[in-house]
């Protein structure tokens, strides 16, 4: 009796016995990547004790905040590591739902208020600025982003977004060689161009969307298209953002979407 007891305690103790997996982790594939390809820009459109309560305790989320004190500063919320919920349903050139491939960074800004003379945006201190710099520079460098992959929420969900708005420094991450900007030469003799002549409505929907933006190919401007040209002119051409088409939005356009010529090696310029 006492032999098939003790039999039975061993089968017991056999069945709960946890199997470790081997892993042998000398090998390493070579067609991998890291998860963030992107970083996208926000702001929070609340005060700094709202903003801090809506990215913790609910389930829309960032990786960063950054706050608007005197000497702003950043929480980190969620690890780099994890998918944060900022960018919601959203596309990028062949990339969806950009949550997964993305580091999202909130800035405490109001963002807008309406008036009787339309809506009144809100400027970043310098202050924030020269804060969020260095940590773009820094996750830039740990993760090899590309340049045209630095975005605001707006570009990539331009048909229910508009942060970081039109009073965000875009020029200023331009000049810290973070994001790339169009040459104001070419641009001016494109503009002399396309003022005699502006682009269709197929020519703007295929530059839009070649530059990245999801835009409708309708051949017409439609309310989507607008919006679509109105989050590619806050950044570009901040001064004017109505979503009309242009000589200037599309010689913007086209500097962007078309690389500049390179001289052949050794050839000599002719005055």
């Amino acid at each position: 009796m006492k032999k098939i007891a003790l039999a039975l305690l061993v089968a017991l103790l056999s069945a709960c016995t946890t199997t470790v997996p081997q892993i042998d982790r000398s090998l390493t594939a070579r067609g991998q990547s890291p998860r963030v390809k992107f970083i996208i820009i926000h702001y929070t459109v609340s005060d700094l004790p709202r903003s801090i309560k809506i990215l913790t305790e609910q389930e829309v989320s960032s990786h960063y905040l950054l706050t608007d004190t005197a000497r702003p500063s950043f929480y980190a919320l969620v690890d780099e590591s994890r998918q944060a919920n900022h960018a919601g349903v959203s596309n990028w050139k062949t990339y969806t739902q950009l949550n997964v491939s993305s580091i999202g960074i909130e800035i405490v800004n109001p963002g807008f208020t309406e008036s009787p003379q339309g809506r009144i945006w809100y400027p970043f201190p310098q202050a924030q600025i020269d804060q969020l710099i260095p940590l773009l520079k820094d996750i830039v460098a740990r993760y090899n982003i590309s340049p045209e992959n630095i975005l605001g929420h707006n570009e990539i969900a331009p048909q229910r977004k508009q942060d970081p708005g039109p009073l965000f420094p875009w020029r200023q991450l331009a000049d810290a060689g973070l994001i790339v900007w169009p040459d104001a030469n070419r641009v001016a003799a494109q503009r002399v161009v396309y003022e005699q002549m502006l682009p269709d409505a197929v020519w703007f929907q295929q530059k839009l969307a070649k530059h990245g933006y999801a835009t409708p190919q309708t051949g017409v401007f439609d309310e989507a298209t607008r919006n679509v040209l109105i989050a590619f002119q806050m950044k570009y051409r901040n001064t004017r953002f109505d979503g009309m088409p242009d000589a200037e939005t599309a010689a913007l356009l086209e500097v962007l979407t078309t690389p500049a010529p390179v001289a052949p090696a050794g050839a000599v310029a002719i005055k």
